[in-house]
C-alpha cells in the first residue's frame, strides 16, 4: 500500500526592494518564495490631507495609485502559502510597511503571518533572520503614524498659505524648512563678513647644505600682529642681519585613538568629504552595497543595513575581525575587544555600519564593484576595521631659531607607531604626517636667513554649509533622523530654495523668503529645540511611553490657532517683488517686470498673457570697452553649468565663470564677482584680470551715491 505524501509547507516572503529577492531565496531554499512590495503598497492620498481631525487625528490610508495589481498579486500568493514573513527593512518605516502588509493579508489567506528582519543580506543571518519571527511592533508603527501625521498637518496647513500669501506651488515642512532657516542664516553671516588683512613672514635658514623654511611664531616676547606690509617690511629691516640660534627643541608624541564603526551621519560625513559624494548620492550607493553585487558566481550583501544612529557591534562581527586581524597584523591585535559608546538618543534598533564579511577586502573584490562603489566600500572597511586595532602614535619635533628679536619655527610629524593607520587608504590622515625637521641642536649656529617671504592674507568668514556640515550641523541638533539626512538636502535642492555651488550650499532668493515668512510667522515651529522635542516624543511613542494621539492634539491645537491668525493678518505678497523696470520689450514694446520664479529673478513682458517674451536678469554692465551689453546668467550645453556672459554675444565674447556681485570695483569700475578656493574660502575680488582690488575692512567707507 502506497504511502501518501504529505504536502511540504511553503513560506512567503515579503521583502521591500527586488534587488536582494534571488540572494534571499537561494539562501532560504526550497519551500520559500521572495516577493518584493516594492516599498509602500498602502499610504496617505497626495490629493488631500487625509487626517481625520475629529476623530484623534487617525489617518485614512489608501492603495498607492499603480499599486493595486501588485497587491492583488502578493494577496494571491499568500493564499497558496502556509506561512508569510513580512520582511521589509528593520526601521521604523519598514515596520509601517510590514504593518499595512499584514492589514491587507491577514483577511485572504489564513496563512500565519509574521515579521522578521535582515540587518544584513547574507545566508547565516538570513537563515537565523527566518527562525526568530516576531509579531509587529505596534509602537514602532504608532511612530512613525505620529511622524508621518504630524508632517501632513503641518505641510498642509503651511504650503496653502504660502500659496495664498506668496506665490502659487510653493510648499513648507516641519524639519527641512528648520533647515532652510540655519542655511539662511549662515548665508547671512556669511554677506555680513568683512575681511580683514594679515600677513605671514618665512624666511629660508641654512645648515651646511640642508635649506629650510621655517614660520615667525614670535616678536620680542609676543605672538606678532602683522596686519600690513608696514609691520612685515620693518621686521624683516631690523633682524635680517641678526644671528640666527637654535634656542629650542621640543618633541611630543600623541596618541591616536581609532574612531568607532559608521553610522548613517558619519558614513554620510566622511562621503562627502572625502569621495565629494551628496548625501543622496552616499545612501544611493550604500543600498546598493546592502542589497548585494554579484561576486563570481554568488550574490553578496556587502554591508550591513545603512540607517543606523548606533556604533554596536555584534559580538560575530567582533569575532570575525579580529581573527582578520589576527592573521594579518598580530602586533596591531589589541587584548580585548574595543567598545564604542552609542549616543544616548540613539535608537539601537540595529548595529553599526560594516562590512558582512571581512575576508572580502576592497582590493580582493575592486573587479566586482563600480567606481563608486568600490570607494563608498573602502571607508565602510577600513573604518570598521580599524576600529579593532591598536592605537597610532605620532611624534611632533618642533625647532625655535633665534634671529635678533624674532623666534622662527619649523614643525615636523611622522608615525612613530602605526597601529590602526595599517589598513588605512582611502581614510589615511595625510595631516599626521608633516616634512621632515633637520637634524639640529640647542646653541648651534646657522646661517643668516638667506631670502624672506612675506604674504598678504585675509580673514576667511564663516563657511556656508555642505552636505557634510549640515547632516553633522542636524545630528548635533537632534534635527530629523539618520534615514531622513538627505531626504532633506534633496528636497530644499528639488524645490530651488537650496543651489549647491562648489559644494556649498546657499539659498536662493525665494529659499531666503520662504524662510523668513515661516520663521517670523511661525517662531515656536520652525526653530530646532521644536523639532528636537519632537524627535524625543517620538522616540517615547516609539517606547510605548506616550500615546501618539495625544502627542498630534497637544501640538495641533495652538499650531491651528496660528495659522488661522497669520492668514488673516498677515498681507499678501504676491507679486510684491514684481518690478517694472525701464526697458521695453522687443516683440511688443511693452514695459518689462522683473518676477521670481522657481529659478530666480526674470524679466516677463507686462503684456502676458498677449505677449510670452522673457528673458534674463541683467546682472553687471558689460565692462568692455566701447561695449553697451549686459552681463546675464547662461547655461554651457550639456551638463548646462552656469556661466555669465554679454548680452551681444557673438559680437562681444566676454564670459565670466563667476557670478557678478552687486558691486563695482572702487579701484576700476568693472564689477565685482564672488570667487572660493580652499585657500581663501569665500572672498569677493575685481573681475579685471589687471586689478588686485579685494573686498576687505577698507570697503565700510566706501557710502553710495544714492544713500544721502
Amino acid at each position: 500500500m502506497a504511502t501518501k505524501k504529505t504536502k511540504k509547507e511553503t513560506t512567503l516572503v515579503i521583502v521591500e526592494s527586488p534587488g536582494k529577492t534571488k540572494t534571499i531565496e537561494k539562501s532560504l531554499g526550497p519551500g520559500y518564495v521572495v516577493k518584493a512590495s516594492m516599498g509602500h503598497l498602502i499610504d496617505l492620498p497626495k490629493s488631500r490631507m487625509a487626517i481625520q481631525l475629529e476623530n484623534r487625528f487617525e489617518p485614512e490610508y489608501i492603495t498607492v495609485r499603480g499599486r493595486a495589481k501588485l497587491l492583488k498579486e502578493l494577496q494571491k500568493e499568500a493564499k497558496k502559502s502556509d506561512h508569510v514573513l513580512l520582511a521589509s527593512d528593520p526601521d521604523r518605516e519598514g515596520e509601517a510597511i510590514a504593518w499595512h502588509l499584514n492589514n491587507a493579508l491577514k483577511d485572504k489567506t489564513d496563512a500565519d503571518i509574521k515579521r522578521v528582519v535582515f540587518n544584513e543580506i547574507t545566508p547565516n543571518a538570513i537563515r537565523e533572520a527566518v527562525k526568530q519571527p516576531r509579531d509587529i511592533h505596534e509602537s514602532l508603527v504608532n511612530a512613525q503614524k505620529a511622524r508621518r501625521v504630524l508632517d501632513r498637518l503641518v505641510g498642509y496647513n503651511l504650503s496653502p498659505l504660502l500659496w495664498e500669501k506668496v506665490k502659487n506651488g510653493l510648499s513648507a515642512g516641519r524639519v527641512q524648512s528648520v533647515a532652510l532657516r540655519l542655511i539662511c542664516e549662515r548665508e547671512q553671516e556669511v554677506e555680513d563678513f568683512i575681511p580683514e588683512e594679515y600677513w605671514s613672514l618665512e624666511a629660508d635658514f641654512v645648515k651646511g647644505k640642508t635649506q629650510f623654511t621655517a614660520q615667525l611664531v614670535k616678536y620680542k616676547g609676543a605672538k606678532p600682529e602683522l596686519k600690513n606690509e608696514e609691520v612685515v617690511k620693518k621686521i624683516i629691516e631690523e633682524i635680517q642681519n641678526s644671528e640666527c640660534k637654535v634656542s629650542d627643541i621640543k618633541s611630543q608624541d600623541k596618541t591616536i585613538r581609532p574612531k568607532a564603526p559608521y553610522t548613517t551621519s558619519k558614513l554620510q560625513q566622511d562621503a562627502a568629504n572625502r569621495l565629494n559624494f551628496t548625501s543622496r548620492k552616499t545612501m544611493q550607493v550604500a543600498q546598493q552595497l546592502y542589497e548585494g553585487v554579484q561576486i563570481g558566481n554568488s550574490h553578496v550583501g556587502l554591508i550591513t543595513y545603512m540607517r543606523t544612529d548606533s556604533v554596536r557591534i555584534a559580538q560575530s562581527a567582533l569575532d570575525d575581525v579580529r581573527n582578520w586581524i589576527g592573521k594579518n597584523y598580530a602586533k596591531e591585535l589589541p587584548e580585548e575587544a574595543i567598545a564604542y559608546a552609542t549616543d544616548k538618543s540613539a535608537q539601537d534598533a540595529h548595529e553599526c555600519i560594516r562590512p558582512t564579511y571581512v575576508e572580502y577586502t576592497p582590493d580582493s573584490i575592486k573587479d566586482y564593484l563600480s567606481r563608486d562603489q568600490l570607494r563608498l566600500y573602502s571607508i565602510i572597511w577600513e573604518r570598521f576595521v580599524s576600529s579593532q586595532m591598536n592605537n597610532a602614535k605620532t611624534r611632533t619635533t618642533s625647532v625655535d631659531i633665534l634671529a635678533g628679536d624674532a623666534v622662527f619655527r619649523v614643525s615636523g610629524s611622522k608615525l612613530v607607531e602605526k597601529g590602526f593607520y595599517q589598513v588605512m587608504k582611502v581614510l589615511s590622515a595625510k595631516e599626521e604626517v608633516t616634512g621632515n625637521v633637520p637634524a639640529l641642536k640647542v646653541g648651534e649656529i646657522l646661517d643668516s636667513a638667506h631670502k624672506f617671504y612675506p604674504e598678504q592674507h585675509f580673514t576667511q568668514g564663516p563657511a556656508r554649509y555642505t552636505d557634510a556640515t549640515i547632516v553633522k550641523m542636524l545630528e548635533d541638533k537632534k534635527i530629523g533622523r539618520p534615514s531622513t539626512y538627505a531626504p532633506i538636502i534633496s528636497v530644499l535642492l528639488d524645490r530651488y530654495y537650496v543651489t549647491r555651488n562648489n559644494r556649498q550650499l546657499m539659498p536662493t532668493v525665494l529659499g531666503k523668503m520662504i524662510s523668513k515668512i515661516l520663521v517670523e510667522s511661525f517662531p515656536e515651529v520652525i526653530n530646532e529645540q521644536f523639532t528636537a522635542d519632537i524627535e524625543n516624543k517620538l522616540d517615547e511613542v516609539a517606547q510605548d511611553k506616550i500615546v501618539w494621539n495625544d502627542m498630534i492634539g497637544d501640538f495641533y491645537g495652538p499650531f491651528k490657532k496660528r495659522v488661522d491668525e497669520v492668514e488673516s493678518s498677515t498681507k499678501s505678497v504676491k507679486g510684491f517683488l514684481d518690478e517694472v523696470t525701464d526697458m521695453k520689450c522687443e516683440k511688443c514694446g511693452k514695459p518689462m517686470v522683473k518676477k521670481l520664479g522657481r529659478f530666480g529673478f526674470f524679466l516677463a513682458c507686462s503684456g502676458f498673457p498677449e505677449c510670452h517674451n522673457t528673458k534674463s536678469i541683467p546682472l553687471a554692465k558689460c565692462p568692455v570697452d566701447g561695449c553697451d551689453g549686459d552681463i546675464v546668467e547662461r547655461k554651457s550645453k550639456g551638463r548646462g553649468k552656469s556661466f555669465y556672459g554679454c548680452t551681444n554675444y557673438p559680437k562681444c565674447s566676454f564670459i565670466s565663470h563667476f557670478k557678478p556681485i552687486d558691486a563695482t570695483c572702487p579701484k576700476c569700475g568693472w564689477f565685482m564677482v564672488e570667487k572660493y578656493d580652499k585657500k581663501n574660502g569665500n572672498y569677493k575680488s575685481c573681475i579685471n584680470p589687471d586689478c588686485d582690488y579685494l573686498h576687505s575692512a577698507d570697503e565700510e567707507q566706501i557710502v553710495p551715491e544714492n544713500v544721502e
